[in-house]
């Protein structure tokens, strides 16, 4: 498979360098929102994400909307999975789910003002596809009795393709689903073994190409490196079947094995797991396959053909991070449903409680199921444009910050400019005139990078509850 095209991204545009790699892989957040997650406080509750989404459309002009929603439930635990997942094949608690879903997104739609237009949705998990057809219509339907989904909007769904048939593809392209991200990992058996999740390239085929026949825009596929059994030979052949069925996208995730953290890890044994060198040749491999087939590198590990809505948007400087990786929607205002699920109103993140029934006792009581929240100070919006700036297009200017945040750069950011320059020294970025920019051999390790303007890790060292760059 070949592409041509201006914009590919050639080996002199990323730089594999091990050296650097071993001296800079340190523990470090994804940034999927600054601050963290892990920085909300409880003291943000329900009353506070009521008073946010009162107050969208002050000056008369609301944002469009992104919505987000979790499905938690899963047939069956893949043992390097670190989502929030409820095991079970009982469907009846998955719609009791549904029900209690609706009353959120009634009482959430209940406290919004402003605009109802919706241009990007989302269903993760867990996983979305364990609904029914019924509930999926359910759902779907609870949706569109509140919110508005434009034309042409962006509306995604992650995607088991073992319980999925071409029925379950053209059910979700009638609701109106257009994007798909396909779990698949690795081909190898013995790896799909050791992490419990067996699944044959046939029939992941199969839901691909039900998806282009049925009229999908996008379709994305998940690979993780660094699963126990993973050696080069084998994961080159996942390499090449997946370059066969040439997704839009590719997401080249590193496997974070924190069995302290999440149980189903415990299951994977350390003795199957590749060394630190073979992780870093699995990556090398990966990237090297790739960007040779013609996939642009967006950004830490997602990959895109050079005529895909993220390339274009990166080229354009258009393309932003949020809860759902790289997205081409920066202006939206983000509201979330379901146990665990994230949202962004205006300056503010809120993230809902993590268990069932946790999640149904807020709703019986008629309150929204939130559990911390963060109002973002002026410090934390112009760290987060800095961060933002960083992770998307692998440059920032200094002027533009300073004329929408009224700083002056470089005295705001003096110790931040002083402890980037072991990283110039090295070669993985430059300061030049009003210009960070990071280098080829710096793109891989953004998120290091990106951890200098951190503040809330420069007055906190410890790290170690993340994963590592690489």
């Amino acid at each position: 498979m070949t592409m041509t095209s201006q914009t590919v991204t050639s080996h002199n545009d990323l730089i594999f360098d091990p050296q650097l790699i071993r001296r800079f892989d340190i523990n470090g957040p994804r940034y999927t929102s600054y601050p963290t997650a892990d920085r909300f406080v409880e003291a943000f509750n329900a009353d506070a994400l009521k008073a946010w989404l009162a107050k969208r459309a002050i000056g008369g002009v609301s944002k469009p909307l992104s919505l987000y929603f979790h499905i938690p439930f899963c047939n069956t635990i893949c043992y390097y999975c670190a989502c929030n997942k409820i095991i079970t094949k009982d469907h009846g608690r998955s719609a009791k789910y549904l029900k209690y879903l609706a009353k959120e997104i009634a009482m959430q739609a209940a406290c919004l003002q402003g605009s109802r237009q919706v241009t990007q949705l989302h269903l993760g998990g867990g996983t979305p596809t364990f609904l029914s057809h019924d509930e999926m219509r359910e759902l779907m339907g609870a949706v569109r009795e509140h919110f508005t989904l434009v034309p042409n909007g962006e509306y995604s769904i992650e995607v088991d393709p073992r319980k999925v048939d071409f029925d379950t593809v053209k059910l979700l392209a009638d609701l109106g689903f257009n994007r798909m991200s396909v779990g698949v990992q690795d081909f190898a058996e013995d790896v799909q073994k050791a992490v419990n999740r067996i699944q044959s390239v046939d029939e992941t085929k199969l839901v691909i190409d039900a998806a282009r026949d049925t009229g999908f825009k996008s379709v994305s596929m998940d690979l993780i490196y660094g699963l126990p059994k993973q050696n080069v030979i084998s994961f080159n052949r996942t390499l090449e079947q997946v370059l066969q069925i040439a997704p839009d996208r590719v997401s080249l995730y590193s496997y974070a094995h924190l069995p302290g953290l999440f149980k189903p890890q415990r299951r994977i044994f350390m003795s199957d797991m590749p060394t630190p060198d073979a992780k870093l040749q699995l990556l090398q491999l990966g990237i090297r396959r790739l960007t040779d087939a013609g996939y642009v590198y967006i950004g830490m590990d997602h990959f895109a053909k050079p005529d895909d809505e993220l390339t274009i948007a990166q080229r354009q400087g258009r393309l932003h991070r949020n809860f759902q990786g790289y997205s081409t929607h920066a202006e939206c205002d983000l509201l979330a449903f379901g146990v665990s699920a994230i949202g962004k109103v205006g300056p503010v993140y809120s993230q809902n409680v993590k268990t069932l029934d946790e999640y149904y006792d807020a709703l019986d009581r008629d309150e929204l199921p939130v559990l911390r929240g963060i109002e973002l100070t002026a410090d934390d919006l112009l760290r987060r444009a800095v961060i933002q700036a960083l992770m998307c297009h692998f440059e920032l200017s200094m002027q533009s910050i300073e004329i929408a945040h009224l700083i002056n750069f470089r005295e705001y950011f003096a110790e931040e400019l002083q402890d980037l320059k072991d990283m110039q020294k090295a070669g993985l970025l430059k300061v030049e005139g009003d210009w960070i920019s990071v280098l080829p051999a710096g793109r891989l390790l953004v998120r290091g990078i990106a951890m200098v303007f951190d503040r809330y890790l420069r007055a906190d060292r410890e790290r170690t509850r993340y994963s590592r760059v690489i």
